[in-house]
């Protein structure tokens, strides 16, 4: 696959403790994109942060959290980003969802492999 041009990143917020359907969120999120036909996904993991609630959960040893904030992110064509937006509206019941304009400037891989 080669994609160049215009696309959208779709940004997913969510606690690492999130679950669905007794799974990690973030990992069904990705399988999701996945089975869609998804360009890819990224999972970051955070050493900081709050949401909704103002509740700070971090790494520091003092405050040790197993909800440390995560990041998925997916890039892709518009059409197919928005094909998942239902999806993940069912499947993202705390956190926050952002899509933006991007220009992607290479995304291939080699057939080889």
């Amino acid at each position: 696959m080669k994609i160049e041009g215009e696309g959208r990143l779709l940004r997913i917020f969510v606690g690492e403790s999130d679950r669905w359907e007794g799974k990690p969120l973030y990992e069904e999120i990705v399988r999701k994109a996945r089975e869609k036909g998804m360009a890819g996904a990224t999972v970051l993991r955070g050493v900081e942060g709050f949401g909704a609630h103002s509740r700070i959960h971090t790494t520091k040893i003092l405050r040790l959290s197993d909800d440390l904030p995560i990041v998925v992110e997916i890039v892709d064509k518009a059409e197919r980003i928005q094909s998942i937006l239902p999806e993940l509206d069912r499947m993202v019941t705390e956190g926050l969802i952002t899509l933006e304009s991007v220009h992607i400037i290479a995304y291939r891989h080699d057939p080889k492999v």
